[in-house]
């Protein structure tokens, strides 16, 4: 274990409790604690508190569906409030233990999609972070897509010593107040990573599912 992760790892332990309670009071805290401990260590040393590439890693038992969110999330020049960006969403139908997406022939739908992003941030820190314009199918990986699907915004705070956006999604439809946690995963002048999920070419031989898009 390097000395950032090992920082990060003992600050964790001291504020977790804290931001639990506080931040997402009606929530249960064991469902704060489990997105917590899937995402990976944070991305540390960015110029920027809020400008970077943030993740989050959620099961929703309702829906037996799980959720990974990648925010894009970028100062506008000249402006000390304005944000812009983008939101990601990679779903996949699953039961609680299949963290990562199982073999299509196994569950049911998975999908990816996304939207431009637009965002404020306030003088003591409050975020606000949501979707703008028209969503985007990019790409449906097993069965069927989304359908429909209601542009998702983030509101809540930045934690700049657990490295976190401990924020709630209201997205107008199933989403009310949904606890979701986000790590940044990468500072703005890291490389992106790639945003499609490829599929082989068609003198390939049949596979079972797409390469994962997280």
């Amino acid at each position: 274990m390097g000395v950032g992760r090992g920082r990060w790892a003992l600050r964790a332990a001291v504020v977790a409790g804290f931001a639990t309670v506080v931040l997402f009071p009606s929530a249960a805290p064991a469902t704060i604690q489990e997105q917590r401990e899937r995402l990976p260590p944070p991305a540390e040393g960015c110029d920027d508190d809020i400008a970077g590439v943030w993740k989050s890693h959620q099961y929703d038992e309702a829906y037996r569906d799980w959720t990974v969110f990648m925010l894009n999330i970028q100062r506008v020049e000249g402006s000390d409030s304005a944000l812009t960006g983008s939101i990601v969403n990679h779903s996949w139908d699953a039961p609680a233990d299949a963290e990562e997406p199982p073999p299509c022939a196994s569950f049911g739908n998975e999908w990816v999609v996304s939207m431009d992003a637009r965002g404020t941030v306030s003088p003591d820190g409050r975020i606000f972070f949501g979707g703008v314009g028209a969503w985007r199918l990019d790409q449906i990986i097993c069965n069927g897509g989304p359908g429909g699907y209601n542009l998702d915004n983030f509101s809540g705070q930045i934690d700049p010593e657990l490295f976190e956006f401990q924020s709630v999604n209201n997205d107008g439809g199933r989403a009310v107040d949904d606890p979701t946690v986000f790590r940044r995963v990468r500072c703005l002048d890291s490389p992106p990573s790639p945003h499609v999920v490829t599929t082989p070419p068609p003198f390939y031989p049949d596979m079972d599912r797409g390469c994962s898009l997280f």
